[in-house]
């Protein structure tokens, strides 16, 4: 596939300066390109990562960096659901043949089927690189125990982290973390859970600067992902939250001294991020300027990739449909073309549809940068009864727990 059209606006490329940041050590694994994509239900599949890995090729080739240029983590893995094998989680896992490092996200709430999930990976040659999540703020997860919610047990936390490490470790599979700042600004976890994950033998720890109950609203507290760098300091520290444009991540180097940057709802609709990131690590300035058309190719080709990733048209379709207002954002395309790609049902369709965009119109700028995705708002965190009462998991919890995977759907 062609990338879209790079430079900056006056069309005069000033030579490349030295990397901003090293590659990534993961362990034994080099992440040339000190850049991971979040996770993301219903987002990073394999089809969305392909996209994504292309475009982070472009950006490590602009910058003069050779290998692997990002590290791109899968949807988020229920290890209750992979221990029983439930086909829609082993079809999620799957990787393509080329994608290296492969890489999984894990959620549990058990120990035990932490530990199994972890090694079915490492028996059956399934990854390169686990990732579990402390990060989700969903109310169905949190309720039970999880996600954003179970840092605040520190010896659940250790347990499932010491399990998972261990099991990886027996197949050189490194661990990382991903986590919240805490539940609530009264209940702030990540530099306890920073330091136990660190002393647990992970890889990297990274902070998604906001609380569970912020969710994606308000501003990432980037000034917490500075103390965590400050305080974690045996293994790289990786900064997420509100990372719209390269700029942004470079800022948010300068100002935390992170190791590496997560990117989640800033690449939607815009998989050339990675292109930008690549080169602004590497040191070179070009940044992505497509044009409506070039858009439209790669919306084109996101959505030939998911008829691949679910070998259906029609629910490639469907998929593609929750992507088009991020691909289009800021460009003028009319409310009549973009109310019919939200109900497109075929790629002759949407060809059909595309066809009737400006090819030529230009990159929007500002219109077309900033926030992609929902923020919401503030919220009281849904959370087990009696929860907060201790950092300790009590004999009640313990028992409560035992079935909370059963409530997240598989994958």
């Amino acid at each position: 596939m062609t990338a879209p059209r790079s430079g900056d606006p006056s069309g005069t490329s000033p030579p490349a300066s030295a990397p901003v940041l090293p590659p990534l050590r993961i362990g034994r694994r080099v992440i040339e390109s000190p850049v991971v994509l979040a996770p993301m239900a219903g987002i990073t599949n394999r089809a969305f990562r392909r996209l994504c890995r292309e475009y982070g090729r472009e950006g490590t080739a602009l910058g003069g960096a050779c290998g692997a240029s990002s590290l791109y983590v899968s949807e988020m893995i229920t290890t209750r659901a992979l221990v029983e094998r439930n086909p829609e989680t082993m079809r999620l896992i799957e990787h393509d043949p080329d994608e290296y490092p492969r890489s999984v996200q894990l959620y549990s709430v058990d120990p035990a089927t932490a530990r199994a999930a972890a090694r079915i990976i490492a028996r059956e040659d399934r990854a390169d690189h686990i990732d579990l999540n402390f990060g989700c703020p969903v109310p169905k997860v949190t309720r039970k125990g999880g996600g954003s919610a179970l840092p605040w047990k520190r010896d659940l936390f250790r347990a499932i982290v010491g399990a998972v490490v261990e099991e990886g470790g027996g197949r050189d599979i490194p661990v990382t973390v991903k986590m919240r700042t805490g539940i609530d600004a009264d209940h702030l976890t990540y530099l306890d859970a920073g330091l136990a994950a660190e002393q647990e033998g992970v890889a990297a720890v990274a902070l998604h600067a906001r609380t569970a109950a912020q969710a994606y609203s308000g501003a990432a507290d980037w000034a917490a992902i500075r103390l965590l760098k400050q305080t974690v300091t045996k293994v790289p520290v990786l900064g997420n939250g509100d990372i719209w444009s390269a700029d942004d991540a470079l800022r948010m180097v300068e100002q935390t001294g992170v190791d590496g940057v997560v990117v989640g709802r800033g690449c939607l609709g815009r998989p050339w991020l990675f292109t930008d990131l690549a080169a602004a690590f590497a040191g070179a300035p070009t940044r992505v300027t497509p044009t409506l058309g070039e858009v439209a190719d790669t919306l084109r080709q996101h959505t030939l990739y998911l008829v691949d990733f679910y070998g259906n048209q029609e629910h490639a379709c469907r998929d593609i449909r929750k992507h088009i207002a991020w691909y289009l954002k800021g460009f003028p395309a009319g409310s009549t073309i973009r109310s019919s790609l939200a109900l497109v049902d075929s790629v002759a369709s949407l060809d059909e549809l595309l066809a009737g965009l400006d090819r030529d119109a230009p990159w929007p700028g500002e219109p077309a940068e900033g926030q992609r995705g929902r923020a919401g708002s503030p919220r009281k965190v849904a959370l087990p009864e009696h929860w907060l009462d201790s950092r300790e998991l009590s004999e009640e919890h313990r028992r409560s727990i035992a079935e909370a995977e059963l409530s997240v759907s598989g994958g």
